[in-house]
């Protein structure tokens, strides 16, 4: 990966070509809950220490599958960040981090850090698009969402413990399932400042991941109607990860 990889969009596969052929709308359904303030820190101007960042967002699923439909051995590769990092401590988020002087570009960065985190093969993935780049106001990065798929990605792993705690391929169909999606906030915001979260087995998925992952759902025609109104502290939410008695994966 020493060179910029190139963008692919044209081997995405039928069921996720909604999503990547409407990819620009992301930002703006991405946008479409916040409020004023974060619009306004999400801007990054006046951010000196910003640094710049790049995810990857990966899609695995099989090649052939009508547009429309969740595929459903289809699935989005997460993980759960190490509780003593200084940053997103103990949240879940897609694979990334920062740029290197030696990265090609947003791409390689994605893939690098995937890698990295994960074990995964860069060779069995195809980079498809890019999202606008977003700032993250707790950390000071902007953050560059790469999208990409693969038919078959292989097994992930935590690689290093003191950067990750866990790794999963999340099924399309669970956080597509209305009865594991809410609205959680911070404390120390309160409920105005709610934004979409997930509820899986393993890990809740809120913040910044949270509203991208909806977002996508909504573009790519997948979201169900679900209940927006079930706003919830994040120390009360995440008692519900690992709790049986409520729908999950």
């Amino acid at each position: 990966m020493s060179t910029a990889e190139p963008l692919r969009p044209q081997l995405r596969p039928p069921w996720l070509a909604p999503l990547v052929d409407n990819l620009d709308r992301v930002p703006g359904v991405f946008r479409r809950r916040l409020p004023a303030e974060v619009l306004a820190a999400l801007s990054g101007v006046g951010a000196p220490s910003s640094r710049d960042a790049a995810v990857l967002v990966l899609f695995s699923g099989p090649p052939e599958h009508p547009a429309g439909q969740v595929p459903d051995d289809s699935d989005l590769l997460l993980l759960v960040r190490a509780g003593t990092l200084r940053h997103h401590a103990g949240q879940a988020a897609f694979p990334g981090g920062a740029v290197d002087p030696d990265d090609a570009g947003p791409v390689h960065t994605a893939l690098r850090e995937a890698s990295e985190e994960t074990g995964i093969d860069p060779a069995r993935l195809h980079p498809l698009a890019t999202l606008d780049r977003m700032f993250i106001p707790p950390s000071g990065f902007h953050v560059v969402p790469v999208l990409a798929y693969s038919a078959d990605p292989g097994p992930v792993t935590v690689v290093n413990e003191s950067e990750t705690a866990a790794v999963a391929r999340i099924p399309l169909r669970a956080l597509v399932n209305p009865a594991n999606r809410l609205m959680v906030y911070h404390p120390a915001a309160g409920p105005r400042f709610a934004g979409p979260a997930f509820r899986l087995n393993d890990m809740l998925v809120w913040g910044f991941t949270g509203h991208v992952i909806s977002a996508m759902l909504d573009v790519a025609g997948w979201a169900q109607p679900w209940d927006t109104q079930d706003v919830r502290e994040l120390n009360d939410a995440t008692e519900l990860v690992g709790d049986d008695s409520e729908e999950s994966v």
